[in-house]
């Protein structure tokens, strides 16, 4: 499924038509959202952002609690360059600009695709969003 594709379910799970949205939607396409079969990309997202150092705050979406705040400076030293760049080149802005955008809805959106505290597994992304949103 492609990121526009994604966005719309996205754009349906968080109840808003933001752009934003969009931009989850590209960016869960870089980390593999399309790939059906093959376990769910947040566990790739959530890898990375603990790689990169927020993995405290990624799992504090996760769990039961508040979620954790991170800002787009702590996105673009947790995410592979590329993949930033990639999302940003897809609406138009910077890297920087589109993990300003990133940091203020991927809590929420983590938090919606987690209940309970509980990681998804074997379930595509885009079966993952529809379970959320119907």
């Amino acid at each position: 499924m492609a990121g526009e594709d994604l966005g719309r379910l996205f754009r349906g799970l968080l109840g808003s038509d933001d752009a934003r949205a969009d931009l989850l939607g590209s960016l869960f396409d870089e980390l593999g959202g399309s790939t059906a079969g093959t376990g769910n990309p947040l566990d790739g997202l959530l890898a990375a952002l603990g790689e990169g150092g927020l993995g405290h705050q990624a799992h504090s979406w996760v769990g039961a609690g508040p979620n954790e705040p991170i800002d787009g400076t702590q996105l673009v030293g947790a995410l592979p360059p590329d993949t930033l760049d990639e999302v940003g080149r897809r609406a138009g802005l910077s890297a920087a600009e589109a993990a300003d955008q990133l940091a203020q809805v991927l809590p929420e959106a983590v938090d919606r695709l987690t209940p309970g505290g509980q990681l998804p597994h074997d379930t595509s992304l885009e079966d993952l969003i529809k379970s959320h949103t119907s």
